[in-house]
């Protein structure tokens, strides 16, 4: 009987999300969150000991379990909750608060009217366009190839049945000869 692993519980914080993992070590914590920098090293990740997430964890050893970030709400596979985000004021509004008009009014009439300088071109894309062309060539090409592969196959699997229908036809026929001509030579007389 092979011997269970003792699995400790990882928590770390990504994107919107708080998140869970029972793993055997750091190293396979790192792994099911798919990272490859030591989080743990610069403090963004740890061992947790609180029971609810370490009940969760170990019900689902080895898979990261999310939910929202500042939500007291379970950990799950596939949280159905997304996180809150607070409203933020417009460029606008905020741009308004921060400057009176009068000092806008001042700053406009100090500074000299500078002519936007034209954007420049966009680059050349045509070198580009034509390896997309070569690439989408390539898988035309391949599926071209699998498409016939797969007539060929099904040609010789068709092939193959009619071949053993005929084998199965012809020793069925050829028994039934060998008994009748078995009953017939021990009928003369015959013995084996």
């Amino acid at each position: 009987m092979a011997k269970a692993r003792k699995l400790k519980v990882f928590q770390a914080h990504f994107g919107f999300f708080d998140t869970i993992v029972a793993a055997p070590s750091q190293a396979a914590a790192l792994q099911a969150w798919g990272v490859h920098r030591n989080v743990f090293a610069d403090g963004h990740a740890k061992l947790t000991t609180d029971e609810a997430a370490v009940a969760a964890a170990t019900a689902h050893p080895e898979t990261v379990l999310k939910r929202p970030v500042g939500s007291d709400g379970p950990f799950e596979v596939e949280p159905t909750l997304l996180p809150e985000v607070p409203d933020v004021p417009s460029k606008k509004a905020t741009r308004k608060a921060a400057k009176p008009a009068a000092k806008k009014a001042t700053r406009n009439a100090a500074r000299p009217s500078a002519k936007k300088a034209p954007l420049p071109p966009p680059p050349d894309r045509s070198f580009l366009s034509e390896a997309e062309a070569a690439l989408h060539a390539v898988d035309e090409r391949r599926r071209a190839e699998e498409a016939a592969f797969g007539e060929r196959q099904a040609a010789l699997d068709a092939e193959k049945v009619a071949a053993q229908v005929r084998y199965v036809e012809a020793r069925r026929a050829a028994t039934a000869q060998v008994a009748k001509t078995l009953a017939a030579y021990r009928k003369s007389g015959a013995r084996d």
